[in-house]
């Protein structure tokens, strides 16, 4: 029996796998999970059910994040070194069943060629040095793909509006990877504030240990071998060419102002965040900076960072201040005596006219002090919807067509504010205060600090 011509006028009905995925992103037609029974018996997966997910970066971080989605098809893995690919293919962190999903994966060096070649990825995973973020997700993007990118989400704040811009065109899932927003903890910091717990905040106070990796030193002069393993030229990306050396890669390329973002942008991404989300802060009006000496090419030992905010709404004009190198605020009065403030990774403090709110870095548990006025504080319902973690909720939201936590239109802004504190350190022999203008994507008093808001990429590299 031959199948009947489509008449003039009459419109294509199949939908493909890769259009199906697209349309829980453009909200276009109410979701459904369609029973398996209708699609193709006991055992078949229809393709609202499974991502097929290609992953970008395997080794440090990358490596937890390809574990977090091997819910789902991995269907390719993608690193530059082969020691790195190997490291992780072979690691006993590893479950039986993930090492055998990741060696069916396909292999690759270069993200170009893997989301060229495999057509029906649905969405990937970025986990490269932050140099190379906003590349692999902006081609992503483009090519209608679902993106989560580590944190921080770009290397400036250039890159971080046109990722949101792009992202918001094309009607993706986003996510940014500060698993600390998904956390009970977060969620605890907001409900309590918002309840009136410490009165109208007009300080914040946030700081890190960080940086635990070489910073304020010069490049290295001399040439060593080049690792066979190590596709060097690749691993540059945009960034401007220099030889190889084991001071910037696998691990010590944060330091380096043409790979990483510091100490700020490291850890900027899990401490600011909070008071970013829970005060609802924005862009600042000003920013201000002083650290220890460093040199152009590597960001400083430690710095300070003053931020001023405007009102937004009801809450009243807010400054914030970021210490990093070990440098920590004055201990408040209200702590007790021989008390740690935040952990050994560092912490923040929200000072309100009612009272004081800290917290630690890694853990999020967050406490009144003194312990007293904890003990005597009536904890609010909880009215904010819990996280099942920061890459399941990703993965949640593209099957349910929605808006993830911390996507690009958070994230994008949040990166945004936390670099622009590097712009300030970068500036600190000016001794003044950068006026920020954030819509226009401005500072206004000096104008030969907006040279900084984005970088020029090597040829053969865009956005």
């Amino acid at each position: 029996m031959k199948a009947k011509k489509m008449t003039p006028g009459q419109k294509k009905t199949k939908m493909t796998r890769r259009e199906f995925m697209g349309s829980t992103a453009t909200g276009a037609a109410a979701f459904m999970i369609i029973p398996r029974h209708v699609l193709g018996g006991r055992g078949y997966s229809p393709p609202s059910d499974t991502l097929n997910i290609g992953c970008v970066g395997v080794g440090g971080k990358g490596s937890s994040d390809i574990r977090s989605v091997s819910s789902e098809n991995i269907v390719a893995l993608c690193d530059v070194d082969d020691t790195q690919m190997s490291r992780f293919l072979n690691s006993k962190r590893n479950n039986p069943q993930q090492k055998e999903k990741f060696g069916k994966a396909r292999k690759y060096h270069d993200f170009r060629i893997m989301m060229e070649k495999i057509k029906d990825i649905d969405a990937i995973t970025v986990s490269t040095p932050d140099h190379t973020h906003a590349v692999i997700a902006m081609m992503a993007i483009k090519m209608g793909k679902h993106v989560f990118v580590q944190k921080p989400l770009t290397h400036t704040i250039k890159e971080a509006r046109m990722l949101t811009q792009a992202a918001k065109k094309a009607n993706v899932v986003t996510q940014m990877g500060n698993q600390g927003h998904a956390r009970e903890g977060a969620r605890l910091i907001n409900e309590w504030v918002w309840d009136g717990a410490i009165g109208d905040v007009h300080e914040i106070h946030a700081w890190t240990n960080r940086p635990i990796w070489p910073q304020g030193i010069k490049a290295p002069e001399e040439i060593p071998s080049l690792p066979p393993t190590l596709d060097w030229n690749l691993w540059l990306g945009p960034a401007p060419w220099r030889t190889y050396h084991p001071a910037y890669a696998p691990f010590r390329w944060r330091g380096w102002r043409d790979f990483g973002t510091g100490a700020l942008g490291d850890m900027g991404a899990h401490i600011i965040d909070q008071p970013f989300w829970t005060l609802k802060l924005g862009h600042p009006t000003s920013v201000q900076a002083s650290s220890s000496k460093f040199t152009k090419e590597s960001y400083p030992l430690a710095s300070i960072v003053h931020y001023e905010f405007p009102a937004r709404d009801e809450m009243p004009p807010v400054t914030m201040t970021w210490y990093d190198g070990g440098i920590m605020p004055s201990r408040p009065e209200e702590l007790e005596a021989g008390r740690m403030m935040g952990d050994s990774d560092g912490g923040a403090m929200f000072k309100g006219d009612k009272g004081t709110l800290m917290y630690c870095t890694y853990s999020g548990s967050p406490r009144l002090i003194p312990e007293e006025k904890m003990q005597e504080y009536k904890r609010p319902e909880k009215s904010i919807p819990r996280s099942p973690g920061i890459h399941e909720e990703w993965i949640e939201a593209i099957k349910q067509g929605k808006k993830s936590t911390t996507d690009f239109s958070y994230s994008g802004l949040l990166t945004q504010v936390m670099l622009l504190g590097n712009i300030a350190i970068l500036m600190k022999e000016h001794n003044t205060k950068l006026l920020w203008d954030g819509k226009k994507m401005e500072i206004t008093n000096l104008p030969e600090a907006n040279a900084l808001l984005h970088k020029k990429y090597r040829t053969g590299w865009s956005l």
